[in-house]
């Protein structure tokens, strides 16, 4: 065997403290190996254990909230029916105030109403003086308006007098109006305006308009009348052109032409005008007739008086002709039906009655 030189002894001792170093480093892995098991076996037990505590803790905090909620509601329910309950009382309350005041107004009404329909009764007769009867065709609006004026009524109480006031066929008009709108003074105008008013008859007023005068029919009544037309036929003009026009059917409507022509030169503005002209001519022509004829009266009061013999005498002659007439067609025997007429050859009369 070889001898080894110094050099060789020192890597000998070296790669000694190699292998024992390599040695203690697998016995230190092998107890690190033992150590990571164990502590994985504590890490999974304490994992284990850590969900076992948190599980509990979890279920522990489920029941509290649990409880809380319980408890938050019944607190919640007890503080709403306070709420309730205190609402309840507040709104009974107020229904008790209303119901007060509801009873409050009705006798407020009930007094207002006794009061209008004392008045109606205290004034009852002087409304019926001041309104025209209904019945006949009258402008009712004109003369309750003018009632109304005068006594400051207001629309309730001038329909509520106008109501009360109606009789007859006039008061069977409410019968077609309901209850409520009895106090409605449109309303009771517009029915009433329907049955006795003049507004369908505008187109006969105008046409009467245009006749002339009538037999007998003074100047005064003539203008009357024309004026009363007017307003009825031309109530929408305005009153100037309503005088104008009326002047104007007026002098057309004079059946005198004389007089009428005297009217047409003098071209009145107004009828007031129209008709004093109208007058005052009439008046001189007739004082003019007068003076003429004043020298014959004498002759004519005789001419009359024997003009009154002659006709008294041929009345006499001709009714005793008439007596005679019919005492001989009563003594006549009745004719043959069967005669026939030589001029026309038709059976039942003869030739001189053809």
């Amino acid at each position: 065997m070889p001898e080894t030189g110094p050099l060789t002894k020192s890597m000998d001792k070296q790669f000694e403290k190699l292998f024992a170093m390599m040695a203690e480093m697998k016995a230190g892995q092998e107890e690190m190996r033992v150590a990571q098991a164990g502590l994985e076996q504590k890490m999974e037990a304490g994992q284990a254990g850590l969900e076992q505590k948190m599980e509990a803790g979890q279920e522990r905090l489920e029941q509290e909230m649990r409880s809380r909620q319980e408890e938050l509601k019944s607190q919640i329910q007890a503080h709403t029916e306070s709420q309730v309950e205190e609402m309840k009382t507040h709104v009974d309350g107020c229904i008790g105030k209303i119901e007060e005041e509801v009873q409050c107004v009705k006798l407020k009404i009930e007094n207002v109403e006794s009061e209008v329909q004392r008045k109606i009764e205290e004034s009852n007769c002087e409304v019926q003086e001041k309104i025209s009867n209904l019945e006949r065709r009258i402008n009712f609006k004109t003369q309750i308006d003018v009632v109304s004026s005068t006594n400051g009524w207001t629309d309730f109480v001038k329909a509520s007098q106008l109501v009360a006031s109606l009789r007859g066929s006039a008061a069977e008009v409410l019968q077609g109006i309901p209850a409520d709108k009895l106090t409605d003074l449109t309303t009771v105008e517009k029915a009433l305006e329907s049955r006795f008013g003049d507004s369908h008859l505008t187109q006969f007023y105008r046409t009467e308009l245009k006749t002339r005068q009538k037999p007998g029919e003074s100047l005064q009544e003539l203008a009357a009348d024309a004026e009363r037309l007017m307003s009825l036929a031309h109530a929408e003009c305005p009153l100037d052109v309503r005088e104008s026009l009326a002047a104007q059917y007026f002098v057309d409507a004079i059946r005198d032409e004389d007089t009428q022509q005297s009217a047409r030169l003098m071209d009145a503005k107004d009828l007031k005008s129209s008709l004093a002209y109208s007058m005052k001519n009439e008046a001189a022509r007739t004082v003019s007739k007068t003076s003429r004829h004043v020298r014959s009266i004498e002759m004519e009061d005789h001419t009359s008086r024997e003009r009154d013999y002659k006709f008294e005498f041929f009345f006499s002659r001709l009714e005793k002709l008439l007596n005679s007439s019919v005492a001989g067609k009563k003594s006549t025997p009745r004719r043959n039906s069967n005669v026939t007429c030589w001029k026309c050859n038709k059976k039942g009369h003869i030739q001189r009655e053809c």
